[in-house]
């Protein structure tokens, strides 16, 4: 499996199909969520490229289709335990700290891959590395 494609350009998805998603679109629209996270692992899996600085993507929306442009400003891969304050904050869905943000994320993660976090399969672990990706919106 492979990212979404529209118009030639790779597309971003935020979170999982329904509510998730468009709350998550409605934060980038509001100008609050200028960053998102992702497992490395995950990109190996699609056969995909890490974001670069000044790649462009579609967002899209809850029924797949595209929102609005948006741009990476900054990407880094970092282990999960390192994620910082910064780009947690930058994530903008109202994390109090980082112990939130981490809880979130597995969380998250748990429901997506179907595995309880204490499961020894589980996909991330404190030096599991994650990308994070900030971006501005462009159109």
């Amino acid at each position: 499996m492979t990212f979404p494609r529209h118009d030639g350009r790779r597309c971003l998805e935020l979170g999982i199909p329904g509510p998730s998603r468009e709350r998550l679109v409605s934060l980038v629209l509001s100008g609050s969520k200028r960053a998102t996270a992702g497992l490395l692992s995950e990109y190996a899996d699609e056969d995909e490229q890490v974001e670069t600085v000044g790649e462009e993507q579609w967002l899209l929306g809850p029924d797949g289709s595209p929102v609005v442009l948006v741009r990476f400003t900054r990407v880094e891969i970092v282990p999960f335990d390192d994620v910082t304050w910064e780009f947690a904050q930058a994530e903008g869905e109202g994390f109090v700290d980082l112990d939130d943000w981490r809880a979130q994320h597995l969380g998250f993660w748990s429901r997506w891959y179907g595995v309880p976090v204490e499961d020894p399969a589980f996909p991330v672990l404190s030096d599991t590395p994650v990308v994070c990706c900030w971006f501005d919106v462009v159109g």
